[in-house]
């Protein structure tokens, strides 16, 4: 939980850091939109911003907040070698998607592609998307190769594309998301 703690502090600072503008000068280009599947795995919400004052493309970051259901089941021997008691049940994690990311597209388009990793952190130790039980992990990581449609001045904007997940074993499960969000200056 500290290392969840830490992370997002030093989201924070960072957001704080590039988001810091006078009256005169341009605004950050910012994005708010929820997502179904990618990095957050099953359900998330948004915040993604541009690096750079006054620009809609180039290097910026993601960070959310989501959800995913898991599957747990043990194995219990009975009292007296009478058998195995089996217990399955769904629980829940919480998700933290960051990511940095870099967006190409034309000034006055609002045609764009989004290329990026990240790491999504898991409220616990967890074998989501992994096929082997025993290599639980708290970390997964994630790439992302989206397409975006996002209006010049702002406004409504969707996204969709694929989100490999990079699993506690090394391995990368082929992951897709869609997104919708709100786009402003």
């Amino acid at each position: 939980m500290k290392q969840c703690i830490f992370i997002l502090s030093f989201f924070c600072i960072i957001i704080n850091a590039f988001s810091q503008s006078s009256n005169t000068s341009p605004k950050t280009f910012k994005q708010f939109y929820t997502e179904a599947g990618g990095p957050g795995i099953l359900f998330s919400a948004n915040y993604d911003s541009r690096f750079k004052v006054g620009e809609r493309t180039g290097w910026g970051f993601r960070a959310g907040a989501g959800f995913t259901l898991v599957d747990e089941e043990t194995f219990t021997p009975l009292p007296g070698g009478g058998g195995i008691n089996y217990n399955y049940r769904t629980r829940s994690i919480a998700t933290i998607p960051l990511g940095i990311n870099y967006v190409f597209g034309k000034a006055n388009s609002p045609n764009m592609f989004e290329a990026g990793a990240g790491v999504t952190v898991l409220s616990r130790k967890s074998s989501l998307l992994n096929y082997n039980d025993y290599n639980e992990g708290r970390f997964l990581g994630h790439f992302t190769f989206m397409y975006r449609r996002q209006p010049v001045d702002g406004g409504f904007s969707w996204r969709v594309g694929l989100t490999p997940i990079i699993n506690p074993d090394g391995d990368i499960v082929p992951f897709a998301a869609i997104g919708l969000g709100f786009a402003f200056r």
